[in-house]
Order: C-alpha cells, then structure tokens, then sequence
C-alpha cells in the first residue's frame, strides 16, 4: 500500500478496480513522459501524509485499455477511488495541495 513510484506496465482489469475496497489512486501515465516527472514530487509528497490509501500507477498509452475506460486523455491523470468509485480526478496536477485535498476525500 502507499506510494508506488513505478509505473505497472501490466494493467489491472476494469472490473477488478471497480472491485477494490478502501481508498485507491489510479494514476495514469508513462515514465518518460514530462508531464509525469514534474507532478512526481507533489504526488509523493501527498502521499506522505496518506501511507494507507493504495496506489496504481498504471503505464498508459495506444493498446493500453484501463485509461481507455476510465476516459484518460492526458497525463498525469490521477483517478481517486473509494470503494471502487470515482469521488475526485486530477490531470496533470502542478501542486501538492490539490492531491493531498483529494486524498482526504477518500481516505476517511
């Protein structure tokens, strides 16, 4: 649980996100992408302050069907979950605040 700072390139199913029960981030994106790199930092950081709340980061891109599903089209795209269901989204955040704000919505 926490923080994952790699990012899968095996993707879980749909229907197995929709599945899981507590608090859960799905962040969509790829290594080499910029956008990513420079929303790293405050993701962890955030992260920090929420060691319980799971993290999937999810590789994204043309083939890759999670991101598909969830409607991604820009990365980073951080999908907050609470029992399988979406209660906020962030793409590309550029602060801390906004992640850390989002984690407190679902990790009650």
């Amino acid at each position: 649980m926490g923080f994952s700072e790699i990012f899968a390139e095996e993707a879980p199913t749909r229907e197995a996100v929709d599945a899981l029960r507590g608090a859960a981030v799905v962040e969509f994106g790829a290594p080499w992408c910029g956008h990513c790199m420079a929303a790293l930092p405050h993701v962890q950081a955030a992260f920090a302050g929420f060691p319980q709340v799971r993290h999937l980061k999810i590789e994204d891109g043309p083939g890759r069907r999670l991101g598909r599903t969830f409607g991604v089209k820009l990365w980073p795209t951080l999908v907050f979950l609470r029992d399988g269901v979406e209660v906020a989204r962030l793409v590309r955040p550029l602060a801390t605040g906004p992640i850390a704000d989002a984690l407190a919505q679902i990790a009650r």
